[in-house]
C-alpha cells in the first residue's frame, strides 16, 4: 500500500518469522495488526469476510491441510472465530519445518479456549501492536532515539513545534491509524467511535457484561484513577460516589480481566531493583489504558477540557508517554516497568533491556518546578541503585510538553515527547 505508514514493530515482526513458525500478532481493534501484516504476508484469509465466513470456518475445521495452504506467510486474520486451527498450525509448522510459515491476528483472546490443545510453544510466538505512537503518526521530530540514549549516542538538543494544545488535542485523538488523514473534528470521532464500539459491540452485544451502566462507570473510574497506583476498594469507592452504583469486587475484577483480554486497559507492573539498602518497594501497578483517548472518551473530555483541568491533562499526558514509551522499548528488547518505595521516591517509568540496561523517566507538563522535582527524583534513585549487582542507568529523562530538548549540568535529560522515536 502506497499510503502505509511505518510501524515500529515492523522490524520486529520480521525478526519474529525468521525465528519462529508463526507469529501471533496481538492488539486492540483498529491498531493496525492485519494492515501491517500484509505488507509481509503473500497470502490471506479475513474470517470478517462474511461472504466467505461460514466456507471458511467448515474448511478450517475438516481440512486444516487445505485451509492452511497458500504462498507462505499466510495471514489468517481474526483467528479466535477459528481457535481449533491454533493446533493445525502447530502441526502444519512441524511438517514443514521451516520458519516464517503463518501470521495470525486477533484482538481479543478466543473465546472457546478450550479448543486449543498445545501451547505452541517453539513454533508460535506472540507480538503485541499498540495504538500508534507520536513518532508512528508523523508528530514527532524523531531527534531522540530511545536506542542510541541507551547506546551512549547523546544528542545536542532539538525543538519540537508541538504546543501544549497540540498535545491536548494527541491525547483525545489517540494513536488510532484510521484517523490520521482526517480533520481534527473528524479525528475526534473516530477516537470516540472506538470506544463507543467497545460498549456497542464488545461488552453489550455479546452479552460479557451484565450492565451496560456498571462498564460504562468501571471504564469512568478508571481513567479517573489513570496513571495512579489505585486499588480494587479505592475504584470501587469511585463509582459508588461518583456513579452512585453499588459494585462488589468480584464484578470489578472480572471486568478489569476482560478489558484486559480486549487490550483496552495495560496497567504498568512495578521495578523491583537491587539497591543499596532494604527499602521496601511497593508493587501496586499502575492503571493505563492501552491509548489515552480512550481515557478521554470515556471522561467525556476534549482538548479543551483538559486545558482547563491541568490535573486530569497531566495524568492523561502521562498515559500517552508510557504508550510510546512501550512502543519504542519493544523495539529495543525492553520492558516499560514504574518505580516506588515506602520512602515516596518514585520514577514514572523504567525501561529495562533484555540485557540489564535501565534508564529512568519522569513525566511532567511544562512546569519548570515540577520539571526540577523530576530530575531530582531520578538522581536519587540512580544513587540508591547497588552498582554491585546491576548497571547504572544509561540515562535519566523527564518526558514534557516543552518545546526545547536538551541535557542538563547534572546529566538528565529534558525530553519533549515530540522528539523521541524508537
Amino acid at each position: 500500500m502506497e499510503d502505509y505508514k511505518k510501524r515500529v514493530s515492523d522490524e520486529k515482526l520480521l525478526r519474529k518469522l525468521a525465528s519462529s513458525g508463526c507469529v501471533l500478532i496481538k492488539g486492540p481493534r483498529w491498531c493496525g495488526k492485519s494492515t501491517s501484516a500484509l505488507q509481509i504476508a503473500k497470502s490471506s484469509v479475513f474470517m470478517q469476510d462474511f461472504k466467505n465466513r461460514e466456507q471458511n470456518i467448515l474448511l478450517a475445521r475438516n481440512a486444516p491441510s487445505v485451509f492452511l495452504k497458500g504462498e507462505a506467510p499466510k495471514l489468517i486474520d481474526e483467528w479466535q472465530v477459528i481457535p481449533f486451527i491454533w493446533d493445525a498450525i502447530r502441526y502444519e509448522v512441524d511438517t514443514r519445518n521451516a520458519f516464517g510459515q503463518f501470521i495470525l491476528t486477533g484482538s481479543t483472546t478466543p473465546v472457546n479456549s478450550e479448543e486449543i490443545m498445545h501451547s505452541g510453544i517453539g513454533r508460535i510466538t506472540s507480538l503485541l501492536m499498540r495504538p500508534m505512537s507520536l513518532y508512528e503518526s508523523l508528530n514527532s521530530t524523531a531527534s531522540y532515539s530511545i536506542k542510541d540514549l541507551f547506546n551512549g549516542k547523546f544528542p545536542e538538543g532539538d525543538v519540537s513545534n508541538l504546543t501544549i494544545e497540540d498535545y491536548a488535542y494527541l491525547c483525545c485523538r489517540g494513536g488510532w491509524p484510521g484517523s490520521l488523514e482526517c480533520n481534527k473534528q473528524t479525528a475526534l470521532d473516530v477516537a470516540y467511535n472506538y470506544y463507543q464500539s467497545l460498549i456497542d459491540n464488545d461488552f453489550n452485544e455479546r452479552n460479557i457484561f451484565p450492565s451496560i451502566n456498571k462498564t460504562k462507570a468501571a471504564l469512568r473510574s478508571y481513567a479517573r484513577n489513570i496513571s495512579s497506583q489505585a486499588s480494587i476498594s479505592t475504584i470501587i469507592e469511585d463509582i459508588e460516589q461518583n456513579d452512585k452504583l453499588s459494585i462488589s469486587s468480584v464484578t470489578i475484577n472480572n471486568y478489569l480481566k476482560r478489558l484486559r483480554e480486549l487490550f483496552v486497559i495495560e496497567d504498568l507492573e512495578a521495578w523491583n531493583p537491587n539497591l543499596r539498602s532494604k527499602v521496601a518497594i511497593r508493587t501496586s501497578v499502575t492503571r493505563h489504558f492501552v491509548d489515552p483517548s480512550i481515557a478521554c472518551s470515556a471522561l467525556g473530555v476534549g482538548p479543551n477540557d483538559l486545558l482547563n483541568d491541568i490535573k486530569t491533562f497531566g495524568l492523561i499526558f502521562e498515559d500517552m508517554v508510557i504508550r510510546d514509551l512501550r512502543v519504542y522499548a519493544d523495539a529495543c528488547d525492553g520492558e516499560v516497568y514504574h518505580y516506588r518505595d515506602k520512602d515516596g521516591l518514585e520514577a514514572d517509568a523504567i525501561i529495562h533491556l533484555r540485557n540489564g540496561s535501565w534508564a529512568a523517566l519522569e513525566v511532567k507538563l511544562s512546569d519548570s518546578e515540577r520539571i526540577e522535582e523530576g530530575a531530582k527524583n531520578l538522581l536519587a534513585l540512580a544513587n540508591k541503585i547497588d552498582e554491585n549487582k546491576m548497571k547504572s542507568p544509561s540515562f535519566l529523562a523527564v518526558i514534557t510538553t516543552t518545546n526545547v530538548a536538551y541535557r542538563r549540568e547534572d546529566g538528565v535529560f529534558v525530553i519533549p515527547l515530540g522528539c523521541l522515536k524508537d
